[in-house]
């Protein structure tokens, strides 16, 4: 497993980070078989590991925290507040009141005293990057965070983020979090060039665009029992009827292809395309199963080949998005009309 620097932190990790979105409720609901995936990662070289409280409402942080005991300093630990984590109405966000809340409620469901990085999960339209970046700072001073990041951080809200911290002497954030697969380019037009440009290291989620670089969801069949599609189906881009799905299961073939010419399968071209991107440190994997992580595993030692990434540029152009149901952050002007019309 190949080590790289998250940007300028002076931080190595793996160029494959577990992902443990999967953990509990929201995927496998066997404690006992997650820990096994987690011993199977850290066996294989991955010190990288990364979760949020509000997946499957804390079980997952939970469960990791039960997986890291007594080796808890060999993993670089990521963790990320922002989404609801109750029914009262400041019970998340990015504000000061609730990241002290959110980072003392993580910190105990993974029993450990300091969080390596902990990102917020999605910007907050209602709170000042300064307010969120003050917080930061004095969990930081306090020992109960390392590094800071982000997560599908639009580029102007990264370089807001830079300028707040340089302005106000905040901790600076180190890490952006974004989608980015072969379906999904759109980073490549600002986001990856911006956290180059400020030395951030880039940990990418859903790299095998939530399952449709696995080659196993197809038009016109039914999806596999269990599977990602099966659980979520009728959810926003969880259904192979979703705008976009009729090209991507077109393309697929042509990356099947490209991937037997590479000498590896679908979702080792896939991995291994994100990881070939100078600004990426790591990609995110989030398996369900033993079976899903032993099918990754191989392509942290993928190189492609430059006539194999020209190929998938002629297949999906680069800084493209195939599917609009891709952008997983948009302006809440462009949800709901009220925020776009002058009232009078």
């Amino acid at each position: 497993m190949r080590m790289r620097h998250l940007g300028k932190s002076g931080v190595l990790v793996s160029s494959l980070c577990l992902g443990a979105m999967s953990f509990g409720a929201m995927g496998n609901r066997d404690p006992e078989d997650c820990v096994r995936i987690v011993d199977r990662a850290l066996e294989s070289g991955i010190n990288f590991v990364d979760t949020a409280d509000v997946y499957s409402q804390g079980e997952s942080e939970r469960i990791i925290g039960r997986a890291l005991r007594g080796r808890r300093d060999d993993v670089v630990l990521a963790t990320k507040f922002y989404n609801p984590m109750g029914k009262g109405p400041n019970q998340r966000g990015a504000s000061r009141r609730w990241i002290m809340k959110a980072c003392e409620d993580s910190l105990r469901r993974l029993g450990t005293d300091h969080i390596d990085l902990y990102q917020v999960h999605r910007p907050d339209e209602h709170t000042d990057i300064d307010e969120t970046l003050g917080a930061l700072t004095d969990l930081r001073r306090q020992g109960k965070i390392v590094m800071a990041g982000t997560s599908t951080f639009p580029a102007e809200r990264i370089v807001e983020a830079q300028w707040a911290a340089e302005r106000g002497g905040h901790l600076r954030v180190r890490c952006e979090q974004p989608p980015y697969s072969i379906f999904v380019r759109g980073p490549e037009r600002d986001v990856l060039p911006t956290c180059e440009r400020y030395g951030m290291g880039v940990i990418v989620w859903s790299p095998l665009n939530g399952g449709w670089l696995t080659g196993k969801y197809r038009k016109g069949t039914e999806p596999v029992v269990d599977s990602r599609f099966a659980r979520l189906g009728g959810r926003d881009s969880w259904t192979v009827d979703a705008p976009g799905a009729g090209r991507k299961t077109e393309l697929l073939g042509e990356l099947e292809k490209t991937a037997r010419d590479a000498g590896t399968d679908l979702i080792g071209l896939a991995l291994a395309f994100t990881l070939s991107h100078p600004a990426v440190t790591s990609a995110i994997v989030g398996p369900r199963t033993l079976q899903q992580l032993e099918s990754q595993l191989p392509a942290a030692d993928i190189t492609l080949a430059d006539e194999i990434l020209d190929r998938i540029d002629t297949i999906v152009a680069p800084g493209e998005n195939v599917s609009r149901l891709d952008y997983s952050y948009e302006p809440q002007a462009l949800r709901h009309t009220r925020r776009r019309r002058v009232r009078h």
